[in-house]
């Protein structure tokens, strides 16, 4: 009898414990949402701009994780579009549109006055939509994590699970093809 109630015991423990880490690892794309401070975007102020940043309300969005290649900015010193930059950039503006609930976890300001932030639809990452369309290149092995390991485990491996984009890499396309104002 003893022997069977320990055996009862130990099969109790090892489901839970099974459970418990499969819950854990399941990979839920709000990366346990609680913890995180997302706000939640009115779409109706949403403005497109391209593949990896758009417009809300008073502040410029860009998509962490990942680099969509370019559309003509002429401020910028783009004059013409890269390959699937125009693809890219209505893929984006199309999702976030389509979306019931658009969310963001901000991260920090760049250079450029744009807000970093990992950008949420229904609970699932924007950049990884991207990436698995073949629309954007990862940006994770080159900038790190940002703080949000579990993020950017899942940036990672979309971009691993997924062909290699058809263009070229969009920091090495500017680099060719930027016009610099010279001071």
């Amino acid at each position: 009898m003893i022997y069977y109630r320990r055996h009862i015991i130990h099969l109790v423990l090892f489901f839970l414990s099974f459970i418990l880490i499969h819950c854990d690892s399941r990979g839920d794309e709000r990366e346990n949402k609680n913890a995180l401070n997302l706000i939640r975007i009115d779409k109706s102020a949403i403005r497109p701009d391209d593949g990896d940043t758009f417009f809300y309300k008073d502040l410029t969005i860009r998509i962490l994780g990942i680099d969509a290649p370019e559309i003509i900015h002429k401020e910028h010193g783009i004059f013409e579009d890269q390959p699937y930059g125009r693809k890219a950039a209505v893929m984006t503006i199309n999702i976030l549109r389509k979306a019931k609930i658009v969310e963001y976890l901000p991260f920090q300001n760049d250079k450029y006055g744009r807000l970093l932030a990992h950008v949420f639809v229904d609970g699932k990452l924007l950049a990884v939509y991207l990436i698995k369309a073949g629309l954007a290149y990862e940006t994770v092995s080159y900038y790190g994590d940002n703080g949000f390991p579990g993020i950017a485990e899942r940036i990672l491996q979309a971009a691993h699970e997924s062909p290699r984009p058809p263009f070229e890499r969009p920091y090495k396309w500017r680099r060719r093809h930027q016009k610099r104002k010279w001071k």
